[in-house]
């Protein structure tokens, strides 16, 4: 059905037939002309088939359900908010409008951040605030920006961190954060006070180790050292994975049970286990969605944000992740709410996931309270009522399909949804409520043509009871509230490619950030650097910081690297001036045609041209350096200023140092295509300046 046609039958058919199914019943003759007119839009019933809806009470009379905590989405896991910082003004605002806003577009409750640990953490690598042991910086990347920026839109808003990764020293040596448990506690609680002290954040939740093991004796320490720190406002998640064997560890262990305040499962696929509800605790879906941004996602996410409760009592969801602001071509590219991942043009998209995320966040909030109820729709679907406890209700409706609805994972067994007439019947302190606004989405796959987030005229409520005619594929918020929007800005510019001549020169005295525009460290962290050494014309550079292997939690690269440009570039020059400074066996490199990156950055080809403080160089065909196209004598050394050059044409690359040719016409047939990028042999100190890409 087209979409025109599903709005058109919203407001015309869809409602006004439920008024007149249950205000209007004396006057069969508007009775049956409507139905009439209804069912040329493929949604008219005649009144034996209203007799046959199915019914669906709300009460309030015999106690709650659930406290609801919230939607939320995570900007990490890793660096997926990487390019939004580098927007230009209004489009910037514009977007964080979008995301955080009340009342306006996704309206989201809560904002997980990573707690950046220097290592690889899906698409890409975000600076720790203590890179070693002796080293606190409070400014380093830009989670601490996006905080408060949606602070500043929303106070009320919940914040969340959790570490992927964390740098080497905390193992001393092994890639385990867990030895040392007092070392760790002190790490996550000075991030935890460092909000606070620098950027006036009250950190809300504080999670363990995404995804990975957890450790009671940590868990205990951690929730000790924050209450003697006057952090008992803290509340701990764990453990950030699955609903074991955290849940039964719990029932084994009473002060473990005492010190963790939620669950948090990721993509548990609705389902909950049997030892999480014994727990008593509360259960959310900590990480869920990470699906493409398309129809197919918003079905996925409208379907997860109600049935987590219907299904599994989970009382908060949290989208993986919050905008697709990296590079398309990296893991999981657009499986964000949104998508800004031009700033170069200031291009964005505003997703239907967005929309299909104010249907419950514009009219709930955290506080509010489930009604108990099955929540399954006879037909297929589901529905959630939800009461502030001031007499305002909101009902959610969803009845996607499952073709419609998968979610990257876990798998979706098959089901199915069809068109049905539904009443619901409002009872206890919600039977005198006379009419409800209506938001109305219908999710079209054929043209993606579909009606996001759209009020229809409010439905008269009979006597606490309403009918509504349900399509498939369809949302519905109900609700006593009359405070949603659908805010639309002008539309930004159009998307541009990454521009082919592009310079930097990292000449920046205070930079807002610590990391230069549209660079994606993979491995490693590059970062501003002011090296007051040099008095002539490196000053100001870009510095890899990172010297010891962090304790991963994906497969980091054993070399350094960060990306830049267009993944479609083929034939380019790339010219930057580098800066050994690890004495003997240190090294760096410039690459073009780079075709991987983020949780795949071990396995990254391209053409890699090398440098060594040996007075060595290699041209290889990856980054692991175990394709080696041409090697040779160059004379370079640490600790002095040398200009690379590489250039690749059509089938053969070429290389240029301090401006004469070093090594020439190497055939390069594979990869065809790819990013730029600089990096470092390993874990070493390295500078690099005067960056220029000219590319095709």
């Amino acid at each position: 059905m087209a979409a025109s046609a599903a709005g058109g039958m919203g407001v015309a058919g869809v409602l006004l037939w439920g008024w007149v199914l249950l205000g209007c019943v004396w006057c069969p003759g508007l009775l049956e002309a409507d139905a009439s007119r209804s069912s040329s839009h493929g949604h008219g019933h005649s009144r034996s088939s209203a007799r046959a809806a199915a019914a669906y009470p709300l009460d309030d009379l015999h106690g709650l359900g659930r406290e609801f905590d919230g939607i939320g989405a995570v900007s990490g896991g890793g660096a997926t908010s990487r390019l939004l910082v580098n927007y230009p003004e209004p489009y910037r605002s514009q977007i964080l409008d979008f995301l955080f806003m009340p009342n306006f577009g996704a309206s989201l409750h809560m904002l997980k951040v990573e707690i950046g640990g220097d290592g690889q953490s899906t698409d890409g690598t975000e600076p720790s605030h203590m890179h070693y042991e002796n080293d606190e910086n409070y400014f380093r990347g830009y989670e601490w920006w996006l905080m408060k920026e949606a602070k500043k839109r929303n106070p009320n808003i919940k914040l969340i961190g959790l570490p992927w990764a964390f740098p080497g020293w905390i193992g001393r040596g092994e890639n385990w954060p867990y030895d040392y448990p007092d070392v760790t506690v002190y790490y996550i609680v000075s991030w935890i006070w460092g909000a606070k002290q620098y950027h006036d954040l009250d950190i809300d939740y504080i999670g363990i180790w995404n995804e990975r093991s957890f450790n009671s004796k940590y868990i205990k320490l951690l929730r000790y050292t924050l209450d003697k720190h006057d952090l008992q406002h803290v509340r701990i998640i764990a453990s950030d994975r699955l609903w074991e064997p955290i849940s039964i560890a719990m029932l084994l262990d009473s002060e473990l049970h005492r010190v963790i305040d939620i669950i948090g499962a990721h993509y548990p696929g609705t389902k909950t286990v049997d030892a999480a509800l014994l727990t008593k605790k509360k259960l959310w879906s900590s990480e869920d969605y990470s699906t493409f941004n398309d129809e197919v996602g918003a079905g996925c996410w409208a379907r997860v944000m109600n049935q987590n409760y219907v299904n599994g009592n989970m009382s908060a969801t949290i989208a993986w992740n919050l905008v697709s602001s990296y590079y398309e071509k990296l893991p999981f590219g657009r499986n964000g709410l949104m998508t800004a991942q031009e700033p170069w043009s200031g291009h964005y998209k505003v997703e239907p996931p967005i929309w299909i995320t104010a249907h419950t966040t514009q009219f709930t909030q955290p506080g509010w309270t489930y009604l108990q109820a099955d929540g399954h729709l006879k037909k297929g679907g589901s529905y959630v009522a939800l009461t502030d406890g001031l007499g305002n209700l909101t009902i959610i409706i969803e009845t996607m399909t499952h073709n419609h609805s998968e979610c990257i994972r876990p798998r979706l067994l098959p089901f199915s949804v069809s068109s049905q007439i539904a009443t619901f019947y409002l009872k206890g302190s919600f039977h005198n409520v006379k009419a409800l606004q209506v938001w109305y989405s219908k999710l079209d796959f054929g043209s993606a043509n579909s009606t996001l987030f759209q009020p229809l005229s409010p439905i008269e409520v009979f006597e606490g009871t309403f009918t509504l005619n349900l399509d498939v594929d369809e949302v519905y918020t109900l609700t006593t509230l009359k405070t949603g929007q659908k805010h639309m800005y002008r539309e930004p510019p159009p998307s541009q490619p990454f521009p082919s001549n592009y310079k930097d020169d990292f000449n920046i005295r205070n930079p807002a950030f610590s990391e230069a525009p549209n660079f994606a460290d993979q491995t490693g962290v590059f970062e501003y650097f002011v090296n007051t050494s040099d008095p002539g014309d490196h000053i100001y550079t870009l510095r890899q910081v990172v010297v010891q292997r962090p304790i991963t939690w994906a497969s980091d690269a054993d070399q350094t690297i960060s990306i830049i440009g267009d993944f479609n570039w083929v034939n380019m020059t790339i010219t930057c001036d580098i800066y050994i400074e690890r004495p003997h066996d240190g090294g760096v490199f410039i690459a073009g045609r780079v075709d991987n990156g983020g949780i795949y950055v071990r396995r990254t080809k391209g053409i890699f041209f090398w440098v060594f403080a040996d007075g060595t160089y290699r041209v290889t065909g990856d980054l692991a350096r175990k394709v080696v196209l041409m090697k040779g004598l160059a004379g370079v050394r640490d600790r002095t200023w040398h200009t690379l050059t590489l250039t690749l044409k059509g089938s053969s690359a070429s290389g240029w140092l301090n401006g004469y040719p070093l090594w020439e016409n190497v055939p390069a047939f594979k990869p065809s295509n790819g990013w730029a990028a600089i990096g470092t042999r390993s874990f070493e100190f390295a500078q690099f300046d005067n960056f220029h890409v000219e590319a095709s």
